[in-house]
Formats: C-alpha cells, sequence, structure tokens
C-alpha cells in the first residue's frame, strides 16, 4: 500500500504546538514591568502542582519557560530624567488634534488600551528623544504629533 493512504494515528493530524515568541531584540524593563513578569513566574509555579490534564501542563510549561527566559534576560533601565521622552517615561501628546497620554514600557509590561506602549512600537520610536514643545513626524507625516509633557512615572 503506498505510503499516501497510510494513517498512523489522529495526533500526527494535529496542530503542532509551538514555543511562545520572544519578541525581537533587548528585554527592557522597568521596575515594574520586572515585578510583572516575577508574579507571573510565581503564578505559574503555584498552579503547576495542581494541574492534571496532560495538554494544561504542557501549556503551562511552554508558559514557564517564555516567562523564565523574560526574567532572566530582563535589562532593568535606570529611571530617565524627564527632560527627555525616554524608556519609563509618560507623555501627553496631541496626534490628530487630539490630547494622548502614553507610557513607554518594555514589551511584556505593554497593554495599548491603557495607554502603555511598547518601546519597540512606532508611536514610541517616533516620540523617543524628543523634547516638550517639539514637533515629531510620524507614519509618513511632518510634524504629526506635538509633545505637550513628559513625567516620569513613581514606580
Amino acid at each position: 500500500m503506498s505510503v499516501a493512504f497510510r494513517r498512523e494515528g489522529d495526533d500526527e493530524h494535529m496542530e503542532p504546538k509551538f514555543e511562545l515568541p520572544i519578541p525581537p531584540g533587548p528585554n527592557l524593563v522597568t521596575p515594574r514591568g520586572l515585578a510583572l513578569i516575577r508574579a507571573r513566574l510565581a503564578e505559574l509555579e503555584a498552579q503547576l502542582p495542581a494541574i492534571t490534564d496532560e495538554e494544561a501542563i504542557k501549556k503551562a510549561r511552554r508558559e514557564l519557560r517564555y516567562w523564565g527566559t523574560r526574567q532572566s534576560t530582563a535589562q532593568l533601565v535606570d529611571c530617565p530624567d524627564g527632560r527627555v521622552v525616554a524608556f519609563g517615561t509618560t507623555v501627553s501628546i496631541r496626534l490628530g488634534g487630539k490630547l494622548r497620554e502614553v507610557t513607554i514600557v518594555g514589551d511584556d509590561e505593554a497593554d495599548p488600551a491603557s495607554g502603555l506602549i511598547s518601546f519597540s512600537a512606532p508611536l514610541s520610536r517616533a516620540l523617543l528623544d524628543a523634547e516638550v514643545g517639539e514637533l515629531v513626524d510620524f507614519a509618513g507625516k511632518v510634524e504629526a504629533i506635538e509633545i505637550i509633557a513628559i513625567a516620569v512615572r513613581d514606580e
């Protein structure tokens, strides 16, 4: 019989399980971001002994490997001075005529809906090193963003 018609079992047709992707570049973190990574690791380590389902165990171990790697590669960034937009600063901007406030954080801490944007996001890259009052190009538009204020968050 041809190999094309042979079927070993259902497992060979299942979706493969891959490791969780690690964002490219350095793993910069704020003190809050590092605390979140450590808390997630502790939570997963505490949950693992109670898990009985084999697939759930595999998923939890995959997450543990991800968060363990993120903790071991974390680079805590010094507190910025607030003179220019930098990692860890909260920036008030005017974009498209609307006021918006964003905080530049690490990849794992990012939550755009809450105003926490990754340092690797296009908006962050456009804002970095800008000063209050400066107009910044963004998304192919000249002077699309006005820097209104720069603050340093208390951690």
